[in-house]
C-alpha cells in the first residue's frame, strides 16, 4: 500500500463530509436530475484530462495544483461519484512548456477521447491549450490562468475559478496605500517581473494603479521565467532604495530574489509577490525572512465559505498543514465542474459541452473560495485577498472584515 492510499484511508471521515457539503451546494445550484446521464458512458468512469506543470519553472505550483485535483475527485468518489460515476484523472506533465501543454491537450481530447478536461497552472499555459480546448468545443474551467490577455482572446469556452483576475490581484492593497495618511504612505515603488502573464499582469495592474495616483516608479525590471541569478536586478532595486519593492514571480525565482535583494540589505518599507508566498515552502526557504510580506492570495482557510472548514481539516490530516492557494484554487475548478455536470446531466464529448458552458455562464456556483458568476469572457466577479506574514505565520491583512490580523505597515527587516 502506498503512502497516499494509506493516508487517504485515513481521511475517508473528513472527504465524505466534504463530499456530502458538495451535494448540497449543487442542490442548491439548480439543474436537471442527477442520475440522468443521457450520454453514452453508463457505468464506465468519467475520464478527466489534465495537463501541469510537474516539472520545470512552475513545478512548485504545478504539484500543489495536483493535489487539489486529486482531492476533490477523491472526494466526489467516496461520496457515490459523478452522475454515479467514478471520476478517473488522466494527469500528464507539460514540463512548463507551452508548446507541449498544446500537444497534451489535443492528445488528451482526440487519442485518450477523455470527457472532460480542466485547465493548467500558469497563464502562459492556459493561455497556449486555451485555443485547442476551444477548437473542440470543450469546456474549460481552469485554476491559474488570470493574465488579462487570457479573457480578451475570444474564448466562450473558459471560466477562471478563482476570484479575480490578475489586473485586480492587488485592488486591496490599493486602496489601502491610498487611504493612509499621505506623509506615510509609499511614495516611490520599484517592480521586478518575471516575463509571465500572471506574474507580469498582477505586478503592473497594482503600478498603472500607483503610477496614476502619484507614486513614482523607480525600477521596472522584467526578465526571463528560466532567470536564477538575481545579482544585477538586486543590485538596481538596492541603489534605487525605494519604499515599496513588488515582486511579481512565481516560487523559486521569488526565492531567489529576496535572497539577492537580503545581500545587500535593501530593505523596503514594503515588499509585495505574487504567487510565492502563498506556498508552504516559502517559509522553509527563507525562516525569519518572511515576515511583513505581503501577497494577493484568492484563498483563505479562515474564510466562511460553505465547505471550506471540511477542506481545510481534509488538507491538515494529509499534511499537517493549511492548503496553499494552488490546492484551493484546483480544488475549486473541480466544484465548477461537478456543478456544471450535476445540473446539465452529461459529461462527455459532444453537444453536451455546449450545454455546460452555457448553464455555468446562466449560474453561480458556491466553492471554497466563495461563490462565483462569470461574465462572457469568464472573467470572475470577486476579489482577492490580500495576504501578510505576521509572527512567520500566513495571515489575511485585506480586506478588514476578513482580516485575521492587522496590517503591518512598515516590513521589518529581512
Amino acid at each position: 500500500m502506498s503512502r497516499w492510499t494509506s493516508r487517504r484511508r485515513r481521511t475517508s471521515a473528513l472527504i465524505a463530509g466534504i463530499g456530502a457539503t458538495a451535494l448540497i451546494l449543487s442542490a442548491c445550484s439548480g439543474g436537471g436530475d442527477e442520475g440522468d446521464d443521457d450520454g453514452e458512458g453508463g457505468d464506465d468512469p468519467i475520464l478527466i484530462g489534465i495537463s501541469l506543470p510537474l516539472t520545470g519553472d512552475f513545478a512548485e505550483p504545478g504539484q500543489g495544483v495536483q493535489r487539489g485535483y486529486e482531492l476533490w475527485a477523491e472526494t466526489v468518489n467516496a461520496n457515490g461519484g459523478l452522475l454515479g460515476r467514478q471520476i478517473e484523472l488522466k494527469i500528464v506533465d507539460d514540463q512548463s512548456n507551452a508548446d507541449r501543454v498544446v500537444a497534451d491537450y489535443e492528445a488528451l481530447i482526440t487519442q485518450d477521447e477523455v470527457d472532460l478536461v480542466i485547465g493548467p497552472f500558469s497563464s502562459r499555459l492556459v493561455l497556449a491549450s486555451a485555443r485547442v480546448v476551444d477548437e473542440y468545443g470543450m469546456l474549460f474551467v481552469e485554476p491559474a490562468g488570470a493574465a488579462a490577455n487570457i479573457f480578451e482572446a475570444g474564448y466562450g469556452n473558459l471560466f477562471y475559478a478563482a476570484p479575480a483576475i490578475a489586473d485586480d490581484h492587488y485592488n486591496y492593497l490599493f486602496d489601502y496605500i491610498m487611504e493612509m495618511p499621505e506623509d506615510e504612505r509609499p511614495q516611490t515603488a520599484s517592480y521586478a517581473t518575471m516575463d509571465d502573464p500572471l506574474a507580469q499582469g498582477a505586478a503592473y495592474g497594482l503600478k498603472d494603479k500607483l503610477e496614476e495616483a502619484g507614486i513614482t516608479t523607480l525600477v521596472d525590471e522584467v526578465y526571463p521565467p528560466n532567470t536564477t541569478d538575481f545579482s544585477g536586478i538586486a543590485a538596481a532595486l538596492a541603489e534605487a532604495d525605494a519604499d515599496l519593492m513588488v515582486g511579481g514571480t512565481q516560487y523559486q525565482d521569488g526565492v531567489n530574489m529576496i535572497v539577492a535583494v537580503q545581500q545587500l540589505n535593501y530593505q523596503p518599507r514594503m515588499a509585495a509577490f505574487t504567487t510565492a508566498p502563498t506556498l508552504p515552502e516559502f517559509v522553509d526557504a527563507l525562516g525569519a525572512g518572511v515576515e511583513g510580506v505581503l501577497a494577493p492570495t484568492g484563498y483563505s482557510p479562515t474564510a466562511d465559505y460553505a465547505g471550506n472548514a471540511e477542506f481545510v481539516e481534509a488538507i491538515a490530516e494529509l499534511y499537517d498543514r493549511e492548503p496553499s492557494e494552488d490546492e484551493a484554487n484546483a480544488y475549486t475548478a473541480g466544484q465548477v465542474v461537478q456543478a456544471a455536470v450535476e445540473a446539465v446531466g452529461c459529461a462527455e464529448q459532444g453537444e453536451c459541452q455546449q450545454e455546460l458552458i452555457d448553464w455555468l455562464h446562466a449560474n453561480t456556483v458556491p466553492t471554497v473560495v466563495g461563490d462565483l458568476a462569470w461574465d462572457e469572457a469568464g472573467r470572475p466577479n470577486g476579489a482577492h485577498f490580500i495576504q501578510q506574514y505576521v509572527a512567520g505565520q500566513p495571515e489575511i491583512v485585506l480586506p478588514a472584515d476578513q482580516a485575521t490580523a492587522e496590517f503591518i505597515n512598515i516590513k521589518p527587516e529581512w
